[in-house]
């Protein structure tokens, strides 16, 4: 079984924050969709690079079994820190960037880090809107569930989410 996953955090006021939408789709050995999943949370008052963060691990975290995974998200901040393998550094560093400021979410990047040891994931940046069968599906799938949100304050609701 192969699943796909693809994230949004930047729905309601796009570009700006708003919730996080989430789409597992599951196929079986011959492509065919057996099984899909939706999960959204929304949040006012929080950082987009946190929702997105917290798109990839809810959905990570909704799969019961170690799986193979291709996770679609058109954030560069979440795919760059992992395709460029920053987060080996932020660990080896104690989570401290290079000129030894703390490395911002880290909350969530460690929570990030034992479902990525877990599954097979391969990250996929999907840039833009340029007409792309993964831009295309991100969109459709993730943006429209996140949109669905209902928003509600984050009085620091996320750092103790899970």
């Amino acid at each position: 079984m192969r699943i796909d996953l693809y994230t949004d955090g930047s729905a309601k006021g796009n570009p700006g924050p708003g919730g996080y939408g989430v789409v597992l789709q599951a196929f079986d050995e011959d492509g065919n969709l057996l099984k899909e999943k939706e999960l959204t949370e929304g949040f006012k008052n929080t950082t987009n690079n946190r929702m997105e963060l917290l798109a990839a691990i809810v959905g990570l975290e909704a799969l019961t079994q170690p799986t193979q995974v291709t996770l679609y998200s058109d954030s560069q901040y979440l795919v760059k820190a992992i395709n460029e393998h920053w987060l080996d550094g932020w660990v080896k560093r104690g989570w401290k960037k290079p000129d030894k400021k703390p490395v911002k979410n880290a909350d969530l990047w460690q929570r990030l880090l034992p479902l990525l040891q877990l599954h097979a994931v391969t990250f996929v940046w999907v840039k833009g809107h340029a007409g792309h069968p993964a831009n295309e599906r991100c969109d459709t799938l993730a943006t429209t569930a996140a949109d669905g949100n209902n928003l509600r304050e984050d009085t620091g609701f996320l750092s103790t989410l899970f």
